[in-house]
């Protein structure tokens, strides 16, 4: 999981880089071009795009670097933790529910991963098999059993 998202914001760095490198300079160029810069919205314009674009890309290198710190040999085996598969029984509605405990950026609830940083994942983060939790969520509250869990090492397949 870690190192297809870091793969895939690597990838979004490099168009950035792409963008700030060739692209927006000939755009500035061009817009410098037309005349006085004082009253030249297009010039204007492509600097601030290019703000955004340096902003956008520290913000995306300072992320990449947190991430690739992650050692996943560390994590927990019998907690809840990243990239864990936690099996739940919802407790409302009797029914078995499996989520991923994935980063912010990996979150996708049609797929069954949901982010450590959602009300459920944060509930989740740190309990074990046998724990109940109750949840605070936008519709209410949820009551879940942890049933089982997977670490990451045991249930680590590409997403």
């Amino acid at each position: 999981m870690t190192r297809k998202l870091l793969e895939r914001l690597e990838a979004q760095a490099k168009g950035l880089e792409y963008e700030l490198k060739s692209t927006l300079p000939e755009e500035i160029r061009k817009a410098a071009s037309l005349g006085d810069l004082s009253e030249n919205a297009e010039y204007e314009s492509a600097l601030e795009r290019q703000r955004l674009l340096q902003t956008q890309l520290r913000s995306l290198k300072n992320r990449i670097a947190e991430i690739a710190v992650i050692d996943t040999e560390r994590l927990p085996r019998d907690k809840v933790a990243y990239g864990a598969q936690v099996n739940l029984l919802d407790l409302d509605e009797d029914k078995e529910i499996v989520y991923r405990i994935v980063l912010p950026e990996d979150a996708d609830i049609k797929l069954g991963r949901i982010s450590m940083a959602s009300p459920i994942g944060k509930s989740l983060l740190g309990h074990s098999v046998g724990d109940e939790i109750r949840v605070n969520v936008p519709s209410g509250f949820k009551n879940y059993e942890i049933l089982e869990i997977l670490a990451y090492a045991d249930s680590a397949q590409e997403l």
